[in-house]
């Protein structure tokens, strides 16, 4: 059907979708306020950026932008950014297929243990590495200091430490994308390529590498993107090699010149914003899809000696890497005085749960207030996206995306921007931190939904309408039980995120209201090396113990729904 026709078709059925909309006035009324919350909160912020960053005196201007770039320390750390985001994307990328390539398609042992080791870094604070960078190599590192007394001086601060902790910290995303990728492919391919005499080799170069293509662009824009919105890790250990994420908010809290620092933001914005749409279009991709129909049950097994032990070698290389970075923040922990004192104590527990204590309350219960919230609208969302037509719902889920797709120091600079004067005065309130953590991430949940429902029939929630249930009453008796895995993907998401939230957060929290995450970053500030260790590793703890909550809660909302419709069946 010709574009013009379907646009046609599209404009004579929008009536029809709003007097179905009048119908129901409580969907209505749930469409108007979720909308009403997008635009406050993920577009309002962003159109004050870009009003601070192209007005002046009323009027379009650039001048901002000509007079950021022609100043060298603005243009730096633009190319900095550009440069460590795109060494990292490569570099986490190829680690991140070894270890998916390993799980799927090579007969190694300890699979799962793998499959462990390679998420792990998603429920770690982003910085984390950054922190035991400094444990191993720094001047009073483990390995520079008591294994090679100072023979070899390591060059942590600057471009190659940022190079290591960023991949360490983000090959996780590679990983799930491309382990995703692998597993989605037929295998019958690659056994007829087998049956026809291919070498396993061959098999991989000509048909599983390129069948894979699309996963692995992905791949590489989504860890483009995260480096260079990373804000933690540069606070760290960026040291002369300034990039755009520090810049910025060195340009507003150090500077206090706002207009400078929103067109910062927008210079950051646009590579970001380019990397997302670059990997939306290879998702979308469909000339690389091979299953079109129930795939074959047996799958490729990589089995030659040297094939396996080479990539089992790889990956207990890798593994060893990240455990040693990760234990020696552990072992960190329990030092009285990194640098000076090096006796093993539980003093730096002691401090974390008394004069820190403030940090891991406050965070804890932002986090709770915001993680069902943002759970819960992330699936009305995607429920009104694939469920409902009406004017506007393709619009609401790009929205959604927005603040997804835009660097943490851009939707924190947008935040202070919107809400730091009447009628919506929220800055140094806890409200702002709250709205900042439910609409930061939103996307993962209504994403996430959205692929949920999709492979739902509507056969069953049509039934429940035509007994007479609204579309409320069938949204939370029907869809939500439904799409419970989609549910608790998007908590785990949000409550992760917010416990490790840095980039966004560290413009709006005030002496109110604090962080867990910004009380790491003032003790490494501080040299007090061993105090921000024991905080990172009191977030990973609780970050696993509320993981745990979130599973057995939601799993007793399933067995609660199974009960009901067995009592419905035997009615």
């Amino acid at each position: 059907m010709p574009r013009s026709v379907r646009a046609v078709a599209y404009l004579k059925r929008i009536p029809s979708d709003i007097r179905k909309l009048w119908r129901e006035p409580l969907l209505l009324f749930g469409i108007t306020l979720v909308s009403v919350f997008l635009f406050l909160f993920i577009v309002l912020p962003l159109f004050k950026i870009f009003q601070l960053s192209f007005e002046e005196n009323g009027h379009y201007s650039l001048k901002v932008f000509a007079e950021l770039l022609s100043k060298s320390y603005n243009v730096q750390p633009l190319i900095h950014s550009l440069t460590l985001g795109a060494a990292v994307s490569i570099l986490g990328t190829v680690i991140g297929f070894i270890f998916a390539y390993a799980v799927t398609r090579v007969d190694i042992p300890w699979k799962r243990f793998f499959n462990v080791t390679a998420t792990f870094p998603i429920i770690a604070p982003p910085f984390m590495m950054s922190l035991s960078a400094i444990l191993l190599f720094g001047k009073q590192g483990f390995v520079s200091n008591m294994i090679l007394n100072d023979i070899i001086h390591f060059k942590i601060y600057g471009f190659y430490g940022l190079l290591v902790v960023e991949t360490l910290t983000y090959f996780s995303t590679a990983y799930l994308t491309l382990y995703g990728v692998l597993q989605a492919i037929d295998p019958a391919l690659e056994d007829a390529a087998l049956d026809l005499g291919a070498p396993k080799w061959k098999v991989f170069t000509r048909i599983t590498l390129p069948l894979a293509t699309p996963g692995i662009a992905s791949a590489i824009l989504l860890v483009f993107s995260q480096s260079l919105a990373d804000f933690g890790n540069p606070m760290i250990l960026a040291g002369n090699y300034t990039i755009l994420a520090t810049q910025a908010y060195l340009t507003i809290v150090g500077m206090y010149d706002m207009r400078s620092g929103a067109g910062l933001a927008i210079l950051l914005l646009i590579p970001s914003l380019i990397a997302f749409g670059l990997q939306k279009y290879w998702v979308s991709r469909k000339s690389y899809v091979t299953v079109t129909g129930k795939p074959s049950s047996t799958r490729i097994k990589m089995d030659h000696p040297v094939t396996k032990y080479s990539i089992f070698g790889l990956c207990l290389l890798l593994t060893g890497v990240i455990f040693l970075f990760y234990g020696m923040v552990l072992f960190g922990s329990f030092v009285k005085l990194w640098g000076a004192n090096h006796a093993l104590t539980f003093v730096n527990y002691k401090h974390v749960f008394t004069v820190g204590w403030g940090f891991i309350r406050d965070t804890l219960l932002l986090s709770s207030i915001a993680t069902p919230i943002a759970g819960i609208l992330a699936m009305i969302i995607a429920f009104l996206v694939v469920r409902k037509n009406f004017p506007g719902k393709r619009l609401m889920e790009l929205v959604s995306l927005l603040t997804f797709a835009v660097p943490g120091t851009v939707v924190g600079i947008g935040y202070i921007l919107a809400f730091n004067e009447y009628p919506l005065k929220l800055t140094g309130t806890a409200a702002i931190i709250v709205l900042l953590f439910i609409f930061r991430d939103l996307a993962v949940g209504v994403q996430t939904g959205i692929a949920e429902l999709q492979q739902i029939d509507p056969s069953i929630e049509e039934a429940a309408t035509d007994l007479g249930a609204d579309s409320a009453t069938t949204f939370r008796r029907i869809t939500l039980p439904l799409i419970t895995p989609a549910f608790y993907a998007g908590l785990a998401f949000t409550f992760v995120k917010c416990m490790t939230a840095v980039s966004a957060v560290i413009f709006v929290v005030s002496g109110k209201w604090n962080l867990i995450t910004i009380a790491i970053l003032g003790s490494v500030e501080n040299s007090d090396l061993s105090q921000a260790a024991a905080f990172s590793v009191v977030i990973i703890v609780f970050i696993l113990l509320a993981l745990w909550l979130i599973q057995f809660l939601v799993k007793q909302m399933q067995g609660e729904q199974r009960i009901r419709f067995e009592r419905a069946e035997a009615l």
